[in-house]
């Protein structure tokens, strides 16, 4: 019996020790909207930039000027959710709203998408992206 609650208590020891660890490296929402404006960038570079020849000159640039642009859409469409050991993020972006205004208008329709994501352990994983 005695082995038992030896394990028993090894293995509560190193749980709690898991849930501070958790708790403690549970990433901010700064640290999330960084990763999400890199994330939204890099998709822009390689699929809108590279599949419209015409965007092609000067895109990676113009896109990389609007990193300002994009955490500010990023920041004001995210909702986080703090479950303390980890954090789950919402965030709705039209794509009307990445292009200037001038595009958006003589654009009309365009779709807005949805990702969700996990953040735990000064990390982040994208779980869901789907088109609304």
């Amino acid at each position: 019996m005695k082995p038992l609650k030896i394990a028993a208590l090894v293995g509560g020891v190193a749980l709690g020790g898991l849930g501070v660890a958790m708790a403690l490296t549970n990433p901010t929402q700064s640290a999330y909207e960084e990763y999400a404006v890199d994330k939204l960038t890099e998709y822009v570079k390689e699929n809108v930039c590279q599949k419209a020849p015409f965007l092609q000159e000067g895109c990676a640039s113009t896109v990389d000027a609007g990193r300002s642009d994009i955490q500010r859409i990023v920041q004001g469409s995210t909702q986080r959710q703090d479950f303390l050991l980890f954090s789950i993020y919402t965030t709705d972006v039209s794509v009307s709203r990445l292009l200037p205004a001038g595009f958006s208008a003589m654009l009309s329709g365009l779709p807005t998408y949805q990702f969700e994501t996990v953040g735990v352990f000064q990390s982040f994983y994208t779980y869901k992206a789907k088109k609304k």
